[in-house]
């Protein structure tokens, strides 16, 4: 199955489901795609002396957005460690959330009056987009920040099919750099400006966070919910791919603590930010779900060959998976090396499971009556009894041709 790059960016955007696709003012956080396994890294950038934490033990720390989804979560371990939060956005997004937190109001493209003539000791841009946005923030700051923090996307990569992508990967480019059309075709290669732009603009005191598909509570894109609640459901489920085949996430709450210890820390340079720290395989990831929950599911692996056929796409309607072909191989096997060496740490995946579905509880009834990812229940079963009638002749109601014996479909059960 021959998996394009620009199909896997067009639903891994790799910050919030092609949150990209929002205007560059937007407040919500960039997503933007386990670490598959102690990926072997070669010429893995050498680590920078030890530095001393950053501004003394208590930080004041601009968020510029803060209300989408990592954003609540990076307030939330500022409050826990002692920091002192400042949010900066239009105020459209939950602008009641954090009521105790200080709140500046303008917009990224076009009104910064808010931020002038004030001290931070960090800036994180969890919002950034468009490089002349991104650098007119920076400008702005510059004087008046020790360190400023990028949240970017590993959609940065190009010619990624080889495993073990770390920081030393080329980025992509784009034909031309001053286009603001934030599309599958340019998202990566304007992320990449974005990074650019910032240290530029703060040389020695930029720190470029490249996660890979965030998932946990909050997530409103559903591309990892998906399965937590389809596995909660039970019954049969359609699996895709290889139970082995990799797959890499992080949850949400990981990645803020770890953005939080780069201030800390004084952590400068580029990070990968993917997980966990080992492989992690779809069947796994199932698996954890089925423990999480306590679910009767069956899992029915469809091979990716087959899932094509149907017109079932990988990521989108199969979400977290793309199989480790082509492009798919160096995306669901980048390296995180870097960034564990520097306090990446990673909670237990049942962890997560749970902690999205109850977050998923408490959604409006509406809210939870359509994914907004992955296939439909009726498409699903649609797609099962196709490969039960090529794969399991034998299946009651279904008997065999004489002479031919019936195939078994080739099933697996979840870990745990």
């Amino acid at each position: 199955m021959a998996i394009q790059r620009r199909n896997f960016l067009r639903y891994a955007g790799a910050l919030a489901g092609l949150a990209a696709c929002r205007r560059a003012s937007e407040p919500e956080p960039g997503t933007t795609p386990p670490e598959p396994g102690p990926a072997t890294v070669k010429n893995d950038p050498p680590l920078a002396p030890e530095p001393v934490l950053l501004g003394g033990e208590h930080l004041k720390i601009l968020v510029l957005g803060g209300t989408g989804f990592l954003g609540p979560h990076l307030v939330e371990v500022m409050q826990q460690r002692g920091h002192t939060p400042t949010l900066f956005n239009r105020g459209k997004t939950r602008p009641n959330l954090f009521p105790d937190v200080e709140k500046l109001r303008g917009d990224r493209d076009g009104d910064l009056s808010a931020l002038r003539d004030r001290r931070w000791d960090a800036v994180i841009d969890t919002s950034g987009y468009v490089p002349r946005v991104v650098r007119a923030s920076a400008e702005l700051l510059a004087p008046n920040v020790r360190q400023y923090v990028f949240v970017s996307s590993i959609s940065v990569y190009t010619q990624t099919t080889t495993p073990g992508l770390d920081e030393t990967h080329p980025v992509s480019v784009i034909d031309d750099p001053k286009t603001e059309v934030i599309d599958e075709r340019t998202y990566g290669a304007l992320k990449a400006l974005c990074e650019q732009a910032v240290e530029a603009t703060l040389p020695g005191r930029t720190t470029t966070i490249r996660p890979g598909l965030i998932v946990g509570p909050g997530d409103p894109s559903d591309r990892f919910t998906y399965w937590p609640v389809r596995v909660a459901q039970g019954g049969e489920v359609l699996a895709p791919g290889n139970p082995a085949d990799p797959v890499q996430l992080i949850d949400v709450r990981d990645l803020a603590a770890f953005i939080i210890t780069t201030l800390e820390k004084g952590h400068v340079g580029v990070f990968n930010a993917n997980g966990p720290a080992e492989t992690l395989t779809v069947e796994a990831m199932l698996g954890a779900c089925k423990t999480a929950s306590g679910s009767d599911a069956r899992f029915t692996w469809a091979d990716a060959e087959f899932l094509e056929a149907q017109q079932v796409a990988p990521w989108s309607d199969m979400p977290v998976w793309v199989p480790p072909v082509g492009d798919g191989v160096g995306m669901t096997t980048s390296s995180s090396a870097r960034a564990i060496a520097r306090g990446l740490t990673y909670r237990p995946l049942p962890d997560t499971v749970r902690a999205t579905l109850d977050w998923w509880a408490t959604l409006p009834p509406e809210r939870r009556a359509k994914l907004r990812a992955g296939i439909t229940r009726e498409r699903e079963a649609a797609v099962l009894a196709a490969w039960h009638a090529q794969h399991d002749p034998a299946k009651p109601g279904k008997p065999a041709k004489p002479g031919k014996p019936a195939k078994p479909a080739r099933k697996a059960a979840a870990a745990g």
